[in-house]
C-alpha cells in the first residue's frame, strides 16, 4: 500500500515527539527507529532508476565559439513516479549545462535539452547519464548511471569568411566581368573586341581585322580549372600559441579562407595535413562539397608533438600533384627545422610546381621589440629584434629559392594569404 508524502512526514513527526516525551534513552530509541523506518520506507517508495531508457536528439555539428543543444528523452517503464535530479555528463571542453530537475511519472517519459557551448575542436563525446530518484518524503534516494551514447563535432571556427566578400569583388575583375586588356603568363582567350587607343598593340587579332572592317583586339581572363595543394604542417611548431589560439588553427583558417576563394575561381582544391604521416585527407571535392569536407577533415587535427618529415611532405605533394600546381605549404618560418628539413628539399618541388609558403607571426615579438624603460625591456627587445632577423633571413632564403613568402600575424595571415592568391592570378602565374 503507498503512502503519501504527508502522511509519512506527519507519522515521523508523530514519533519524534513521543521520543520526547519518554525517558531520555527510550526516546533516543524510538527517534532513531522513527528515522530508520521512515528512510527505508521513502527509499522502498523511490522510482526505480535501472529500468529507465534514454533516447537522444539534437545538433551533431556545431562550430567552435557556437551553442549546441543535445536532447535527452528519459523513458520509464515503471509503475512509480521517478522525480529528482539527473545530470547528462560531458567533458569540460564541451560547455554543458548537465545539471536537470526530472519528474517522469509511472509509464511515462520527459525530455530534458543540454546546451553546449565548446572551447575545443574536435569530436566531444557525452560520458554518462546519472539520475538521482528521490522517495515522496525526499530522505532517501535511488542513483544509477546509463551509458548514452552522442557526439557533437566542433568544427573550426572559420573567423576569416569576413574577408571573402572583398576578396569575391576582387575576383570578380580578374575573372572577366571587369575584362584584362593585356595577356598575361599562362592566361586564357577570353573574347574578341574592338580596338581602342591605348591598347596593347600586341593583342590585335590580325585574322579577325581581315575578317572585319574594325582593327580586333584579344581579351583575356585568369586560367581557370588551376590546381591547389594546401599542406597543413600539424608537427610540433604548430602547437605554439600565438596569442589565444594554436598557429595550427590559425592556418586551417586561413587554408578555409584561400579554398572558398579559389573554389569560386574555378580552380581545383585539395588538402593534406602532415608530420610523419598524413593526418587528413581532402581530394577530388566538388566546388559544393569542397568547405564541408575541409572543415569536417579539419575539426579533429592536433598538433604532434614530433619533427615534421619534409621529405614526406615532398613526396605526398609530387605523388598527389601530376600536373603543375600552386603548392601553399602552411608551416613555420623558425630558421632550425627549416634549414635541415625543407630548404635541402625544396628543389624537388620548385622544379614542378609554384611554392608559397605561409607563416604565422606573433604580434606579441614586435611589441617586445619596440619595448623600452629598464634593462629588462631592452633585453626583451634585442631577443625580439634577433628573432625578427631570424626570420627574415630565412624568408629571404625561400625567396631566392623561387619560393613566394607569406608571414602574418594571425588575424592577417587569413586575408594576407588570399591577397597573395589573386596577385599570382592575376599575373597568369598559376
Amino acid at each position: 500500500m503507498a503512502i503519501s508524502g504527508q502522511a509519512g512526514l506527519l507519522a515521523l513527526l508523530g514519533a519524534v515527539v513521543v521520543g520526547l516525551l519518554v525517558p531520555s534513552w527510550t526516546g533516543i530509541f524510538l527517534v532513531t527507529g522513527a528515522v530508520v523506518v521512515a528512510i527505508a520506507v521513502d527509499l522502498a517508495l523511490a522510482g526505480s532508476v535501472r529500468g529507465l531508457s534514454f533516447t537522444r536528439g539534437g545538433d551533431r555539428a556545431v562550430r567552435l565559439g557556437e551553442p549546441a543543444s543535445v536532447t535527452l528523452t528519459v523513458h520509464n517503464p515503471g509503475r512509480a513516479r521517478v522525480r529528482g535530479v539527473l545530470r547528462d555528463a560531458w567533458p569540460p571542453s564541451a560547455g554543458a549545462s548537465d545539471r536537470h530537475a526530472v519528474d517522469v511519472p509511472g509509464r511515462g517519459s520527459r525530455t530534458v535539452t543540454t546546451a553546449l557551448l565548446p572551447t575545443r575542436r574536435g569530436d566531444r563525446m557525452a560520458y554518462r547519464v546519472t539520475v538521482r530518484a528521490f522517495g515522496p518524503l525526499g530522505l532517501a534516494a535511488r542513483q544509477g548511471s546509463h551509458a548514452v551514447a552522442w557526439t557533437v563535432r566542433v568544427l573550426p571556427p572559420f573567423t576569416s569568411r569576413k574577408h571573402l566578400p572583398s576578396r569575391l569583388d576582387r575576383l570578380r575583375d580578374l575573372d572577366g566581368r571587369l575584362r584584362t586588356l593585356a595577356r598575361g603568363q599562362g592566361s586564357e582567350f577570353d573574347s574578341l573586341r574592338t580596338y581602342v587607343a591605348g591598347d596593347d598593340v600586341r593583342s590585335i587579332d590580325w585574322r579577325a581585322t581581315a575578317r572585319s572592317t574594325d582593327v580586333m583586339i584579344r581579351t583575356w581572363r585568369p586560367e581557370r580549372d588551376r590546381h591547389l595543394m594546401i599542406v597543413l604542417d600539424t608537427g610540433r611548431t604548430s602547437a605554439g600559441r600565438v596569442g589565444d589560439i594554436p598557429r595550427l588553427d590559425a592556418a586551417m583558417d586561413a587554408a578555409l579562407l584561400l579554398a572558398a576563394l579559389a573554389s569560386r575561381a574555378g580552380d581545383r582544391v585539395d588538402l593534406i595535413a602532415y608530420d610523419r604521416q598524413v593526418r587528413a585527407s581532402v581530394q577530388g571535392a566538388s566546388a559544393a562539397e569542397l568547405l564541408p569536407a575541409l572543415v569536417n577533415g579539419m575539426a579533429t587535427l592536433q598538433p604532434a608533438l614530433v619533427e615534421s618529415d619534409a621529405s614526406g611532405i615532398a613526396a605526398q605533394v609530387l605523388r598527389r600533384s601530376r600536373r603543375r600546381s600552386l603548392v601553399v605549404l602552411l608551416t613555420g618560418l623558425d630558421p632550425d627545422p627549416l634549414e635541415q628539413g625543407l630548404l635541402p628539399i625544396l628543389h624537388t618541388l620548385t622544379a614542378r610546381h609554384v611554392v608559397l609558403l605561409a607563416a604565422v607571426a606573433d604580434p606579441r615579438i614586435q611589441e617586445m621589440a619596440k619595448a623600452r624603460g629598464d634593462a629588462e625591456a631592452v633585453f626583451d627587445a634585442a631577443a625580439a629584434a634577433r628573432a625578427s632577423q631570424e626570420r627574415a633571413h630565412v624568408a629571404g632564403l625561400l625567396r631566392r629559392r623561387g619560393v613566394y613568402v607569406v608571414d602574418a600575424t594571425p588575424d592577417e595571415l587569413a586575408p594576407a594569404l588570399a591577397d597573395k592568391y589573386l596577385e599570382l592570378k592575376g599575373e597568369g602565374r598559376l
